[in-house]
């Protein structure tokens, strides 16, 4: 079966979801700002690469956290953003392969390419720029590593590596590696690394709210021909805990599905607290018992827990 891949007209904000575009390669979204007009100028790209709690093949859960859930809650990105989902480890050639199609259906500045990653994503972002040095005009990776054989690319571009060193899943020990790495190839002034004292992995997750994150990227390009970094932003605690504070829900956001099909079947989840029943649930999410159970391969008589996470849509 053969399954295309539109372009939709824009009209507004779009979070286009994009399946089987390329053949054994990620999903992906893609958003395209308001003002997009191909015919008129290039949009910079924003390429987000998720975490492990993001994987699988539920291309919504990609929505949860970092830069599409981001834009839905009011954050201004003024770039084209392709957020795609892995379920096992990010491979470069594949996230490159992504590009290239957004490249050549939309109208993009190829000079102005940004990797952004934390965890899983870290490693992802840290992997694919030291891959492709000449495609990123910067990236910034969030307690992650890396796992390709040379790293040496990294110190060709402006890159930001923060990390806590109160994590617990991703030791900043991993970050460190890279930094030893990076120094054994030489010059490596064209890096920030920032080990925040104290904070842990999940503090992290609010780099992804903060204007300054997307200033930073922004102000970098493959033009500038010492590619230098700039140094003028900071990242502490006090920055993060105000990471959520402005934000306000984006509803002229147009969510839409980018294989032809005329309406986008959203998946919906909750996560069980105590006290709660199937009846309960049903009734505040506008749906029925036997619905949730045919959503979950359940059955009314199963017990439920706190935390338990089930699908309501």
């Amino acid at each position: 079966m053969l399954l295309l891949c539109l372009m939709p007209l824009f009209a507004s904000a779009q979070l286009i979801a994009y399946r089987d575009c390329i053949p054994d390669g990620y999903d992906f979204w893609l958003y395209v700002p308001d003002d997009y007009n191909p015919n008129e100028h290039t949009k910079p790209l924003v390429i987000f690469l998720h975490g492990k709690s993001l994987s699988g093949n539920d291309l919504s859960m990609v929505r949860y956290y970092g830069c599409i859930n981001a834009i839905e809650r009011g954050v201004k990105i003024d770039a084209l953003v392709m957020a795609p989902q892995t379920n096992n480890g990010w491979e470069p050639k594949k996230v490159h392969e992504l590009y290239s199609w957004v490249k050549s259906h939309y109208s993009i500045n190829t000079r102005r390419v940004y990797v952004i990653g934390m965890s899983m994503g870290g490693y992802g972002t840290l992997d694919y720029a030291a891959t492709y040095p000449n495609e990123v005009a910067a990236a910034m990776a969030m307690c992650g590593g890396a796992t390709v054989p040379s790293l040496c690319g990294l110190n060709e571009m402006p890159l930001w590596i923060i990390h806590g060193t109160a994590d617990n899943a991703v030791p900043v020990s991993c970050s460190q590696r890279v930094v030893d790495e990076m120094c054994a190839c030489g010059d490596t002034s064209r890096l920030i690394f920032h080990k925040m004292k104290g904070v842990n992995h999940t503090r992290l997750a609010r780099v992804f709210y903060l204007d300054q994150t997307y200033d930073w990227l922004f102000s970098h390009s493959l033009s500038d021909s010492a590619r230098m970094t700039n140094k003028k932003y900071t990242m502490n605690d006090g920055i993060l805990r105000n990471a959520y504070s402005n934000l306000s829900r984006n509803h002229d956001l147009k969510v839409v599905d980018g294989n032809g099909s005329t309406t986008f079947a959203e998946k919906k989840y909750y996560t069980v607290k105590k006290g709660d029943t199937l009846s309960k649930i049903a009734v505040e999410n506008d749906t029925t018992v036997s619905i949730l159970c045919k959503l979950n391969k359940m059955k009314k008589t199963d017990k439920l827990w706190a935390g338990k996470r089930i699908r309501v849509k």
